[in-house]
């Protein structure tokens, strides 16, 4: 018996890329919601910033209950076209359909009580539909084959996919804007906005190599390392010099930044460990079910910093309402921007449907409990660990998102607006690499420990 029929399958790069596409489809709406929803509430709609922090945090709250019901859901049904990827056609549709109704442009006439219901109901319904396909989607990862290899690979496609996505939404977005008002494209801006992602395309790769070299907690430190030298120059370059003078030396800053928050990007890699644990200790493996709480951590993160940015840069003294808005504003260009992608994504999602082969799963003799899921998650301290540091990475990487668009145009604001926009983009995201760092030095698993389970659980299984 060899080492493909026991689980440790070798994949073709046309599966790899049909995965990975996956990622790209559902970047196209999350980049969106993550970087420019909030300033399109505020600046398009004009509502209080306090409202949308509290909006945010509270839709993100309601997906903490509602993701595990739905990894627990997917973990007990085995649908016919997939047990994971079924669920890439019967969330796409609606997904897409939800994410073109976040921006209508006429919400933008309505009374404010009225744009207040709209905002919370359309928003609350996209972030609920959009756990049923991201939750199955993670799944896939770890029923495709149980080579650490094969992951690591699956894991570089999935994230240099989601990356592309990044990178169109991030500078696309300024630049549909700017096209659909016939507005001069600010080129220092969108590239600003995009250019943290550009160490994706190089890094990720070559993670394989650098793994070898490094080791897998070496890798992260130098990532680490290399994020928090970029954080100090954008830092310097905003308190003491004019942005707009040094655009290269901010630009080479960026990608340094973004060299650091690519380790968010890889603790997707130790999610298929953590399932891998999960099975050796218990006999099932609960892929959505970790998916799901992998899923909350991670939008634990965006909500914290979706909740804290408006809020606290109020206090600081940046009122996003009142201010200068960094982005034109009219209604139907953001309308028409959010619908190219959703519609884009929803093609793509299509082809992840069709590319992604299901070698591994398994449904409980009986159904998973939420009271399981709750062991569960006490019982591995692997888990927790991961949970904690996708919380954390994920805060470094969306606290300053949306306020990434202001940095470029520092020299248009007020010496406290100022100070307002670098704590965002610079110290606190450095402070939360820090604490990122210190996590991972308590990681247990070496590739050497997961080999061994991984054998252990095949020879379990065979016999």
């Amino acid at each position: 018996m060899n080492q493909e029929t026991k689980g440790f399958y070798k994949l073709s790069w046309l599966q790899r890329i049909g995965f990975g596409s996956g990622d790209l489809a559902q970047n196209l709406i999350f980049q969106t919601v993550a970087c420019y929803l909030m300033i399109y509430l505020t600046t398009v709609l004009k509502l209080n910033p306090a409202f949308v922090s509290g909006l945010i945090l509270t839709v993100r709250l309601i997906d903490c209950f509602w993701s595990p019901v739905v990894g627990r859901y997917i973990d007990n049904n085995n649908p016919k076209l997939g047990k994971y990827r079924s669920y890439l056609l019967y969330g796409g549709i609606p997904l897409t359909a939800a994410a073109c109704l976040l921006m209508l442009p006429q919400a933008a006439e309505w009374s404010m009580s009225m744009k207040i219901v709209y905002a919370t109901v359309s928003y609350t319904v996209l972030s609920m539909i959009y756990s049923v396909v991201n939750i199955p989607y993670g799944s896939i990862m770890a029923s495709m084959t149980r080579d650490n290899d094969e992951v690591l690979i699956l894991t570089s496609t999935r994230m240099v996919c989601a990356n592309i996505g990044q990178i169109v939404v991030q500078a696309g977005f300024p630049i549909g804007l700017a096209m659909c008002v016939h507005e001069a494209i600010d080129w220092n801006q969108a590239t600003f906005m995009a250019i943290g992602t550009i160490p994706a395309f190089v890094i990720l790769p070559l993670l394989p190599t650098l793994k070898r070299w490094l080791g897998k907690k070496g890798l992260y430190y130098t990532l680490l390392a290399i994020g928090l030298v970029g954080f100090s120059i954008l830092f310097t370059i905003g308190k003491f010099f004019d942005v707009a003078e040094l655009n290269t030396l901010v630009q080479v800053a960026k990608v340094m930044t973004g060299v650091g928050l690519l380790v968010g990007s890889l603790m997707w890699a130790l999610v298929p460990e953590v399932i891998t644990e999960a099975e050796y200790r218990t006999g099932n493996r609960p892929a959505a079910t970790v998916n799901a709480l992998a899923g909350v951590a991670f939008k634990a993160g965006f909500s914290i910093a979706g909740w804290i940015t408006p809020l606290v840069m109020g206090w600081i003294g940046f009122n996003f309402a009142s201010e200068e808005s960094a982005l034109p504003v009219a209604p139907s260009a953001w309308f028409i921007v959010t619908c190219v992608f959703a519609l884009v994504g929803f093609v793509l999602l299509m082809l992840c449907f069709m590319g992604s082969k299901e070698n591994i799963t398994t449904t409980p003799e009986k159904p998973v409990t939420f009271g399981e899921m709750w062991q569960e998650f006490k019982a591995n301290k692997c888990l927790q660990l991961v949970l904690s540091i996708f919380v954390v990475v994920f805060l470094a990487s969306f606290i300053s998102a949306p306020v990434n668009a202001y940095y470029t145009k520092l020299a248009n604001y007020s010496a406290i607006a100022q100070n307002a926009i670098l704590v965002f983009t610079c110290i606190i995201p450095a402070i939360l690499l820090v604490v990122v760092g210190c996590l991972i030095y308590k990681y247990p698993l070496t590739d050497e420990r997961l080999d061994e389970i991984n054998k252990e659980i095949e020879a379990r299984n065979n016999k």
